[in-house]
């Protein structure tokens, strides 16, 4: 007999079609995240549960449970919607999907560095409300990236993919923070974030989310930055104070903000609505075909090393 799988939301059919080749799936009929109350009711109900950003696995839902299921095989890198010690205390596995997301990721801050330092977001509204009048030498005047130094806070996989890019693609120096001493090349590792705050033109925030990196952007950081400098978060929302952004940018001690992400997700604050200088993207970090499919490959080999006992891949 097949293991029991819920999917919480629909895969690429790529995905799909071999998970129901190898499971008795499950696929939720919504593309609501799962509620803490779904949590439970699942890890009782099933041997396996993949689900994805946003489904709430709190510790409390987990704990909860007299599980069934003994595996969360995360569809993406990013876990901080899984109480992974309450997983564990549970006897439950959790597992991601890391590198398959790097270059995809890495490519959308790549985005949201140009858009913002040149305006094209505000550019593009314009010419679509047809208020555009001609070129003019002083139009729309923005930030010239290369040769721009670029500070990239959380030097993992897709810190360094970015990295590569500003310093191999734009001529960038590249300066960074991370929590442990590391030698990347081309690329100098400051005492902390706010030394990277103010060293840089444009600033990369790469880290992981989770409890240990909530809120790590505030205040103090947007007040160390240059007035000229453009903020990008492709991490998680609720690495950076949203409040401390928005004051940051309506008091305009930094340029402008392109985002990937939001501290309150899909809830996107009014003030940056209402803003020009800022960039605002619906999460589209890995949204490729190839990449999505990339990552349910990961997710399954996950599932897959677990029913047949061996090491799990990818355990978080």
């Amino acid at each position: 007999m097949k293991p029991t799988l819920l999917i919480s939301r629909a895969l690429p059919e790529k995905n799909l079609s071999a998970a129901r080749a190898a499971y008795n799936v499950t696929l939720r009929d919504t593309t609501d995240a799962m509620r803490p109350d779904d949590v439970t009711d699942a890890l009782n109900k099933y041997d396996a549960v993949l689900p994805t950003l946003g489904d709430q696995f709190t510790g409390d839902a987990i704990r909860a449970a007299s599980p069934k299921c003994k595996i969360i095989a995360n569809f993406g890198v990013g876990y901080n919607h899984i109480d992974a010690d309450a997983a564990r205390e549970m006897g439950i596995a959790v597992t991601n999907t890391p590198g398959a997301v790097t270059d995809a990721t890495a490519d959308i801050a790549l985005m949201l560095i140009l858009m913002t330092a040149r305006r094209a977001g505000e550019g593009e509204r314009m010419v679509r409300a047809r208020n555009w009048t001609g070129w003019q030498p002083t139009q729309m005047l923005g930030l010239h990236v290369s040769g721009k130094t670029i500070g990239i806070i959380g030097m993992g996989r897709i810190g360094q993919a970015i990295a590569k890019r500003c310093h191999d693609g734009f001529g960038c120096k590249i300066v960074f923070a991370n929590r442990s001493e590391k030698t990347v090349d081309g690329a100098m590792q400051l005492k902390d974030a706010a030394a990277v705050a103010s060293a840089a033109d444009v600033i990369v925030v790469a880290t992981p989310g989770g409890p240990a990196t909530h809120h790590l952007i505030g205040a103090k950081f947007f007040a160390a930055m240059r007035p000229h400098a453009i903020f990008v978060n492709i991490s998680r929302g609720d690495v950076v104070d949203e409040a401390a952004l928005v004051s940051a940018l309506k008091n305009a001690q930094i340029g402008g903000a392109g985002l990937d992400v939001y501290e309150n997700e899909p809830s996107v604050s009014e003030a940056l609505l209402g803003m020009e200088n800022v960039t605002l993207l619906p999460h589209l970090g890995t949204a490729a075909l190839d990449v999505r499919e990339s990552m349910g490959q990961m997710a399954l080999d996950n599932l897959a090393a677990h029913f047949a006992g061996e090491a799990l891949p990818n355990p978080v």
